[in-house]
């Protein structure tokens, strides 16, 4: 039987393997063709020879590279490269992005006394560029109007113009879809422009309302539901609302996440209650804790006879860009939101055409492919996966061998859930966030099994998560759910995790992260040092 491909083992400990190359590689190049480079600054001719060895090359003390097995073996594999990693063991201040440069085309073109209508005569990709890296709110406004028609009372924008599509129904008139994206989404541009073209209900289409966190003094949110969308059976978003607008994580308060996290709870109890046959507490209003409590608790005792297993989906994207070659490059929208459906057990399986069903299939959830490997952990070692995963985090010792640097992977904790750098990092700066047996030895692994104590740890830790990464400059961060399903793998000691990847601007993903190869250039221990001290 072949060996779970994972960097824990029983006891505790993480297992990798250092790569020390050396190794001679023969010379099969048929022509030389030494040519000039250039000049030096003193005007010597720079040439190319050394990209022509006579003989076979001899390679010694190459990097060496740490090769660590995923503790999730479905996710591959992590690369860290030892001298970039000592560089930034070194430095941590390299384990960060800068902030982005004050840009403004209007005041350039004023010091340079060139006519600001300039602006409305660039080409495209030059628009698409201003629109997301100008932080002028002039240069925005202007290109707000450029790429579609706003209504305005007198300077104020009010809404904008409708005509009516060839269906009969009404849609925004938009000029340039991809430029009036990038500048709604600009943080820069002044709120009455994001909440007529984006934000107010209604302006992104049709979508209904059906929850809402109500506005009090500090937060509102709206939930909305998608019902055309690649997540079949009702697919859900929490999004602030326009009186609440959050386009950064500086701007993200407690109650914010709260209300938001809010919404996901109580739509997920709320369905799978009516699953149920259980009456809902009350009916057109926001559950109180009180009353989303006691619906958990009656899911739980209902479940215990019941044979449907479903898992919950949740996930956020936080930030937007767009390459001025139009590729989106993250979320759909700057808008602080997340959204979150349910997972069915299993759906009708087919061979031939969709008229006659065959059987049945497992409907997909991430969180299954941990179950396995849970499964499959226990059959090879005898031993609890996660209880060696969390004794290896607590525990974890340098892979360099330094003992004048930080140890620990832990970022933020307490007694319920604990937010940590994986030893593997699938994104350069992943963290993750996962739930604690309680002292009764019991584990929440989905939203169900969390009571009210766990929910509010639970979303404490995610703002957390935010704001370790936002504060070295993370600026696009997909966050997701694994999640445990109900009932029939509840005797599995599976945690409810949470992964927190951000994207960088110098790791747009390909071949390798194709293959599952993540390259990594500092060591885990000193990037949740890094994240400890934004936390302070």
């Amino acid at each position: 039987m072949k060996r779970l491909q994972t960097c824990i083992v029983p006891g505790g400990r993480f297992q990798y393997c250092i790569h020390k190359p050396a190794y001679s590689v023969t010379n099969l190049r048929q022509s030389t063709l030494v040519e000039p480079l250039g000049l030096t600054e003193k005007n010597d001719l720079v040439k190319n020879e050394r990209n022509y060895p006579l003989g076979d090359v001899k390679v010694t003390g190459a990097d060496w590279i740490f090769e660590i097995p995923n503790p999730f073996p479905f996710k591959g594999r992590t690369y860290i490269d030892k001298e970039w990693a000592d560089a930034s063991a070194n430095n941590p201040d390299r384990i960060r992005l800068p902030q982005p440069e004050q840009v403004s085309l209007s005041e350039t073109l004023q010091q340079n006394s060139i006519e600001e209508a300039l602006i409305e005569r660039l080409p495209a990709p030059l628009l698409l560029a201003l629109a997301t890296s100008s932080t002028d709110p002039q240069d925005l406004e202007k290109l707000a109007e450029l790429s579609c028609e706003i209504i305005k009372d007198a300077y104020t924008p009010t809404g904008l113009r409708y005509r009516q599509d060839k269906y009969g129904g009404l849609k925004p008139v938009i000029h340039n879809h991809a430029l009036f994206e990038a500048v709604a989404n600009n943080p820069n541009l002044p709120d009455n422009y994001k909440i007529v073209m984006v934000i107010r209900p209604g302006a992104q289409g049709g979508s209904e309302i059906v929850g809402e966190w109500p506005r009090d003094e500090h937060s509102h949110v709206f939930e909305y539901l998608r019902r055309n969308s690649y997540i079949p059976g009702g697919h859900y978003a929490a999004n602030m609302a326009d009186d609440a607008i959050r386009y950064s994580i500086d701007a993200l308060s407690s109650e914010d996440i709260h209300g938001l996290r809010h919404l996901y709870y109580q739509r997920s109890y709320v369905r799978l209650a009516e699953e149920f046959t259980i009456d809902p507490p009350a009916i057109k209003k926001t559950l109180t804790e009180e009353e989303l409590e006691a619906l958990r608790l009656a899911i739980i005792s209902k479940a215990k006879i019941k044979r449907i297993a479903p898992a919950t989906l949740w996930g956020w994207n936080f930030g937007f860009d767009f390459a001025p070659s139009q590729y989106r490059l993250h979320a759909s929208h700057q808008q602080i939101h997340q959204q979150y459906a349910m997972v069915p057990d299993q759906v009708e399986s087919y061979n031939h055409g969709s008229k006659q069903p065959v059987g049945l299939m497992s409907a997909y959830s991430c969180g299954d492919l941990v179950a396995e490997l849970i499964e499959h952990y226990l059959l090879e070692y005898n031993s609890d996966f996660f209880g060696d995963y969390r004794l290896a985090v607590t525990t974890n010792r340098r892979m360099d061998d330094r003992n004048d640097l930080e140890s620990s992977l832990l970022v933020w904790s307490d007694e319920r859930v604990m937010l940590f750098v994986p030893k593997a990092q699938t994104s350069q700066w992943e963290l993750q966030l996962m739930t604690l047996p309680a002292e009764d030895g019991s584990l929440a692994g989905n939203v169900f099994e969390c009571d009210s104590n766990m929910r509010r740890s639970l979303d404490t830790g995610i703002l957390m998560a935010q704001k370790a990464l936002a504060g070295i400059g993370a600026k696009m961060v997909t966050s997701i759910e694994y999640s445990k399903r109900l009932n029939e793998k509840s005797a599995l000691r599976q945690p409810l995790l949470y992964a927190f990847l951000p994207r960088l601007p110098e790791s747009p993903g390909a071949f390798s992260e194709a293959q599952l190869r993540f390259i990594n250039g500092h060591y885990p221990e000193d990037f949740a040092a890094v994240c400890r001290r934004k936390l302070l």
